[in-house]
């Protein structure tokens, strides 16, 4: 982009401006306060490129610079010469590290006694760090049975509106029945690609995954999840398996938080997951209406069981902001929109190209052992096995020795890694948090299941038996040893009976315990430090494992 050339037509618009005053500068994170950048020395260039360097890592691969803007926060702008500098400046740092710069938002300070007018302006600083293809970021899509979600999803992905009967989910459906009944059964994932400009790579005529990929800086990968209260389970699953970035809850303006809605929110907070509101079909509700089902979904965002800051999104400004902030998990963004006219689409779009990775730990756990985690199998004829999963540490490559397990005996048995794939791609790295495909054989078809991990030789181990803090969320009387529940552990999925309660005969709703569970049909792989949710009818709780037994040594009682 030339930036003085587009300077000097750029008029920015209420919504683009930035506020007045911005909070003071934090050393931690990726954005940094700059008043201005006017011929700097070569020393001082040095410094500033480490410097940018170190703000891109903070996050993971994006940053961006106020410039104009002193280190407490007061905008305090820079003349059109002084602007041009310091963008030139920032360009020729970018260039410098690779990285590309795009415009956000802009701002006409007054200067004082009537002096020249001064320009602040905020700019996005992205560049894909050198072991990936491109920034990854993984998305649930949450909410009621017909709330809108996979039709939502489909115009987000395909760029077409609507047709107002559902026309635009036909493409995410995976079978028969679900065309038949319009209704979500399983897990879909599509994708949305964003270039160096912040566009979408979506939309040209037949493109592909491959070339979605090849062309995106940044992608989301968008998790499509059931509604209905039947496929509950594979909901619960994909929240716990695919630990996404963060999670979508789909409202339908018309029905409001009804059926699944609330529970999907209250397992995304229990999972401690991100999460943001887009509330649909505004196109065929009075405005009352609209305003009626956004204050309920405020009220029950500040209440006692969420506890989070509830923030309307009717501006770029406000899908700036409010992606900036996303990541303290304290606020709540509620945009309102139209699958069918594509009201404020354009909001969603700048919210999820600004969003930053919010995963800080990604670059520790890939220097730990491996541990890929399986929730799918395929046989691919002409390849063989192939499992589909995410990596939680370490890294996988082709020809790597892994061991696959844990068996109904709880052993473990080594394999060779024939392929690796991302997004349909063959690639010969993965790191930690990303998801992919991998083929090796060996292994009967019959042996492979969901809930097995490909694990580093030093990581090997099974357990019937682990102990956990739990919460009840709510029971009907109270639990007792020996009670029977679903539990649900990263990919891991299976039913558990309460072998004992410490310091306690029985536990009450709202009521916390260390309780010792038991897996009732084959020992599984299960990490100290991993979030559990368990259900049972109306029965809901949530944990993390705090030990875990191994498969021969059980605790004495």
């Amino acid at each position: 982009m030339d930036f003085e050339a587009e300077n000097e037509r750029y008029e920015p618009t209420e919504m683009e401006k930035l506020p007045a005053n911005l909070p003071p500068e934090v050393e931690e994170g990726n954005i940094e306060y700059k008043l201005k950048l006017v011929n700097p020395t070569p020393f001082r260039i040095e410094h500033l490129v480490t410097q940018m360097k170190w703000r891109l890592e903070e996050g993971q691969g994006e940053a961006i610079y106020e410039i104009g803007v002193e280190d407490n926060g007061l905008l305090v702008g820079l003349t059109e010469y002084e602007l041009n500098a310091s963008v030139h400046t920032l360009k020729s740092m970018a260039q410098r590290l690779g990285a590309t710069l795009t415009v956000l938002r802009d701002r006409r300070v007054e200067g004082e006694d009537r002096e020249e007018e001064r320009r602040a302006l905020e700019i996005l600083v992205r560049k894909v760090p050198d072991d990936q293809q491109f920034i990854d970021l993984r998305l649930t899509v949450l909410g009621n049975v017909d709330s809108g979600k996979s039709t939502l999803l489909g115009v987000l992905t395909h760029g077409e509106l609507d047709n107002g009967r559902g026309r635009s989910r036909l493409n995410l459906f995976r079978h028969l029945h679900e065309i038949q009944t319009g209704r979500t059964s399983c897990i879909s994932h599509e994708i949305v690609g964003f270039n160096n400009n912040g566009e979408v790579v979506n939309y040209s005529e037949s493109r592909s995954v491959e070339e979605i990929c090849e062309n995106s800086t940044k992608l989301i990968t968008l998790i499509d999840l059931a509604g209905h209260h039947k496929y509950l389970k594979t909901t619960i699953f994909g929240l716990t398996c695919y630990s996404p970035d963060f999670s979508m809850l789909v409202v339908s303006a018309n029905t409001g938080m009804a059926g699944t809605t609330k529970e999907h929110l209250g397992f995304a907070l229990a999972l401690n997951v991100p999460i943001f509101v887009v509330v649909t079909k505004i196109d065929m509700c009075r405005k009352f209406m609209i305003e009626k089902t956004v204050t309920q979904l405020e009220k029950i965002l500040k209440g006692p069981g969420c506890k989070k800051i509830p923030v309307r999104i009717d501006s770029e400004d406000d899908a700036i902001t409010a992606a900036q902030n996303f990541e303290s998990n304290r606020i709540v963004p509620i945009f309102r929109a139209s699958s069918v006219t594509g009201a404020n689409l354009d909001l969603l779009f700048k919210f999820l190209n600004v969003i930053p990775p919010l995963n800080k730990d990604r670059d520790k756990l890939a220097q730990r052992p491996t541990e890929y985690q399986i929730d799918e199998v395929f046989t691919v004829p002409g390849v063989g096995n192939v499992v589909g999963g995410r990596l939680h540490s370490g890294s996988v490559r082709e020809s790597d020795q892994l061991m696959l397990g844990p068996f109904d005996d709880g052993q473990f048995q080594n394999v060779t890694v024939k392929t690796v794939h991302r997004h349909r791609l063959p690639c010969r790295l993965i790191q930690a948090g990303q998801a992919s495909t991998v083929a090796f054989e060996n292994v009967e078809r019959a042996n492979i299941r969901k809930g097995m991990v490909l694990v580093s030789t030093e990581l090997i181990g099974s357990c019937l038996e682990f102990e956990a803090d739990i919460y009840l969320l709510y029971h009907d009387t109270q639990i007792c040893k020996g009670f029977q529940t679903t539990i649900h552990i990263g990919n891991v999925c299976q039913t558990v009976q309460v072998m004992e309660i410490k310091e306690k005969n029985a536990i009450k709703t709202n009521q916390k315990a260390q309780v010792i569970f038991k897996f009732v049909h084959r020992p599984e792989y299960v990490r100290v430090g991993s979030r559990l949710l368990f259900r049972q009818g109306s029965t809901k709780g949530v944990g993390e494992v705090i030990k875990v037994y191994p498969f021969t040594d059980f605790p004495t009682r």
